[in-house]
């Protein structure tokens, strides 16, 4: 089965090349030349991944990228400006799973795309510390990988893929220290470059998002200097 991925900037000839190389790659693609009919057409039918640049008219990729959010966990590459570094840490807050600076080769952005739709089939499908019928429970936590479902005390929490394996991996080993090298390896990868503050936006995202449902959350715990853990009950 063809993964389908959705292409979203208002550069055309980007949208051409780019989609070339992903259908000679086996992709489906459809292509978008600004956010608000990428939402509407994202709605009406969903696809496996997301690309998005972030500067485009009638709705620009944060917007897209924030009402995407409010809907599905669906994987979501940025595409942002040479040394536009607070369009990385935004997107990143928002809930984007990666980003790619333009100008950028196609060759890693096909790399990007196969390793995050691999890691989402991984997140559905097995993962360390999972019983025998993909489920982990950690007391009011419960992770299902092959629904992709997040449970907090029986309410749903909506998690990207990047975001489930962060959880997933400090909450296979509660009370052990996870360093922030090692969070990048659980969530990204050994091939994949991410620095410091990319883990630390995604902790930060997740901490709301579970605070959302419950203001008292405090499982995940930050050691200065150190790393981040999950709190033993």
């Amino acid at each position: 089965m063809k993964h389908t991925i959705a292409l979203v900037d208002d550069d055309r000839n980007i949208l051409a090349s780019v989609s070339m190389t992903l259908e000679q790659e086996g992709f489906q693609v459809r292509t978008y030349t600004d956010g608000e009919s990428a939402l509407q057409g994202l709605i009406a039918r969903p696809a496996d991944l997301a690309v998005l640049d972030i500067k485009m008219p009638r709705m620009d990729g944060m917007e897209l990228l924030q009402r995407l959010r409010q809907r599905s966990a669906l994987p979501v590459i940025l595409l942002t400006s040479k040394d536009e570094e607070v369009d990385e840490l935004m997107g990143l807050r928002l809930g984007a799973d990666d980003y790619i600076k333009k100008p950028f080769s196609q060759r890693l952005l096909l790399e990007r795309i196969r390793t995050l739709l691999r890691r989402n089939e991984v997140s559905r499908a097995e993962g360390s510390g999972a019983a025998p019928t993909g489920v982990m429970v950690r007391s009011d936590l419960t992770l299902d990988e092959t629904k992709h479902q997040c449970l907090w005390k029986g309410a749903d929490i909506q998690l990207t893929v990047t975001e489930f394996l962060l959880v997933k991996a400090l909450a296979a080993r509660p009370g052990m220290v996870k360093s922030r090298d090692q969070l990048i390896d659980a969530a990204y990868g050994e091939n994949i470059y991410v620095d410091d503050r990319t883990i630390d936006s995604h902790i930060k995202r997740v901490r709301k998002k579970f605070r959302v449902q419950d203001d008292t959350f405090d499982q995940i715990e930050t050691l200065y200097g150190i790393g981040y853990r999950y709190k033993e009950n």
